[in-house]
C-alpha cells in the first residue's frame, strides 16, 4: 500500500509540474511576448522552477499583468507546486505527507507542526509574510508598487526574474540593501525564519547548517571583497558588491546588477562551487544544498579516523541528532546524480554550439535553478539565453525540472521499472 502511495505521489507531482509548466506557457504565446512554443516553454519553466532564466530582452516592455504572472509563477514554484495544490484543494491533504515527500524527495525537511496540512499552512504563512514585508520595504526606498511586488516575488522565491534589461543596476543603493538581506534571508531554511518571527532565537544558534551558512556567506564575502579590492575597484564598492553577489549566489535567487570592471579569477572559482553548493535544505534555494555537503563532510571525517582507529564506533549528527545511514546513501546517490546530470548537459550543450567553460557554466546554474548570475566573467550579465539553439534551451529546461524536483522524483517517472509495475 505504501509502495502504491508513492508511486502515485511521484506521479502527482509530476503531472502538476508538467501541467503548470504548459499552461504557464500560454500567456507568452498567445501574446507574442516571447517568440515560438520553446521559448515560452522555457520562460514558463524558468519560472516555475525559480530558475530565472530569461528570453524576454526587456522586461520593462512587457505589459503590466503578464509582468506580475511571470513573477507570480516564480512566486508560486518557490515552496513548489505540490505544496500549493495541498494548502489550495482540501481533498489533496489527506495525501499531504506522501506528496509532500515526493516534491522534496531528496532532503529532510525540518517540519513546523506534525500535522502534515498545517505544516504546510505555516510555511506558506511564513512565505507570505516575508513577501508582503519586502514589497513594503522596497516601496518605502521610492519604488512603484507593481516594480516592489514583482521584485519580492521574485527575491523571496530566489526566483531572480529581472523586471528591466539592466538588472538591477538602475535601482537605488537603499533598494539593493534591502534585495541583499532579504536575499540571504531567503536562503535559510523556513522552519528557522518561523523560529525567529515566533522568537524563538535559540534554536538558529543550535542550527549547524545555519552556523555553517553564516560563515561561508562571510568568508566568501570577504575573501570576494579583498579580490575585487586588489583589482582596482574601490573598497566600499567592493563590499557592496561581494555582499550583493554572494547573498545572490548563495540563496540561488540570482538577480545581478553592474560587476567591476575587473572580475578576479577568484571570485570566478568561489562563484561556482556557491551554485553547487546553494542555501540550506527547506529553503526555496537551489543547489545541492548545505546539509547534503555537511553530511558528506562528516561521513569522510568518520571514515579517514576509522582507518586509524578501526574500532572506533562513530555516528553522523547534525543539530545534536543522528543521521540514518539510509539517508546517508541516499545522499551520495543524489550528489553523483547532480554531477552526471551537469555533465550530460554540458556535453549536449556543447554540440549545440557552447563551449566547454559556457556549457559546464550553464549546466551547473541551471540544474542548480541559478540561471542570470555572471558565472564567468566571459559570460558576465550581458549572455542572452534567447541567442541560444532550440536543443539547448530544452536541455536546460530539463536540467530546470531536474534541480527543482531534487532529481529522484523526475528519474521515478521515467525509470523503466516504474512503469512495469503500473
Amino acid at each position: 500500500m505504501t509502495h502504491n502511495k508513492n508511486i502515485d505521489s511521484y506521479r502527482l507531482t509530476i503531472i502538476l509540474w508538467l501541467v503548470a509548466t504548459l499552461l504557464g506557457a500560454v500567456p507568452y504565446f498567445v501574446t507574442g511576448a516571447v517568440p515560438g512554443i520553446t521559448d515560452a516553454v522555457f520562460e514558463s519553466v524558468s519560472g516555475f522552477t525559480t530558475t530565472g532564466s530569461s528570453v524576454v530582452a526587456d522586461p520593462a516592455a512587457l505589459p503590466a499583468w503578464l509582468r506580475l504572472w511571470r513573477a507570480a509563477t516564480q512566486w508560486v514554484g518557490g515552496l513548489g507546486l505540490v505544496l500549493f495544490a495541498v494548502a489550495m484543494i482540501p481533498r489533496l491533504r489527506n495525501a499531504s505527507s506522501q506528496l509532500y515527500a515526493a516534491e522534496f524527495s531528496g532532503t529532510q525537511q525540518r517540519k513546523l507542526h506534525p500535522h502534515m496540512a498545517r505544516n504546510v499552512s505555516r510555511m506558506w504563512m511564513v512565505y507570505t509574510l516575508l513577501t508582503l514585508g519586502l514589497t513594503a520595504a522596497l516601496a518605502s526606498c521610492g519604488n512603484d508598487m507593481l516594480d516592489s511586488l514583482c521584485l519580492a516575488l521574485s527575491t523571496v522565491s530566489t526566483g531572480g526574474f529581472l523586471t528591466t534589461a539592466s538588472g538591477m543596476a538602475s535601482y537605488n543603493q537603499a533598494t539593493l540593501d534591502v534585495i541583499t538581506v532579504f536575499m540571504f534571508a531567503s536562503g535559510i531554511n523556513l522552519a528557522l525564519i518561523y523560529n525567529f518571527l515566533t522568537l524563538h532565537w535559540r534554536r538558529l544558534r543550535r542550527s549547524d547548517e545555519f552556523i555553517v551558512y553564516a560563515v561561508v556567506f562571510a568568508l566568501a564575502v570577504a575573501v570576494c571583497s579583498v579580490a575585487f579590492g586588489l583589482n582596482g575597484t574601490p573598497w566600499s564598492q567592493s563590499i557592496r558588491y561581494s555582499l550583493f553577489h554572494i547573498a545572490s549566489t548563495m540563496s540561488t535567487c540570482g538577480f545581478y546588477t553592474e560587476a567591476p570592471a575587473r572580475w578576479p579569477f577568484v571570485a570566478s572559482v568561489i562563484t561556482f562551487l556557491l551554485i553547487l553548493s546553494g542555501a540550506m535544505a527547506g529553503s526555496t534555494g537551489g543547489g545541492i544544498k548545505l546539509r547534503r555537503l555537511m553530511t558528506i563532510n562528516l561521513y569522510l571525517r568518520n571514515y579517514f579516523t576509522r582507518m586509524l582507529h578501526p574500532a572506533a564506533v562513530l555516528s553522523i549528527k547534525i543539530d545534536r541528532k543522528v543521521v540514518e545511514p539510509d539517508y546517508v546513501n541516499k545522499i551520495f546517490g543524489f550528489v553523483f546524480l547532480y554531477i552526471l546530470f551537469i555533465i550530460g548537459g554540458a556535453f549536449v550543450l556543447t554540440i549545440t554550439g557552447s563551449s566547454v567553460a559556457e556549457a559546464f557554466c550553464l549546466a551547473a546554474a541551471n540544474i542548480s535553478n541559478l540561471g542570470p548570475s555572471p558565472i564567468i566573467n566571459s559570460l558576465g550579465a550581458n549572455f542572452e539565453y534567447a541567442l541560444l539553439p532550440d536543443a539547448a534551451k530544452w536541455t536546460l529546461a530539463v536540467l530546470m525540472l531536474a534541480g527543482r524536483l531534487e532529481i529522484f522524483a523526475l528519474l521515478a517517472i521515467v525509470s523503466p521499472s516504474y512503469w512495469r509495475r503500473q
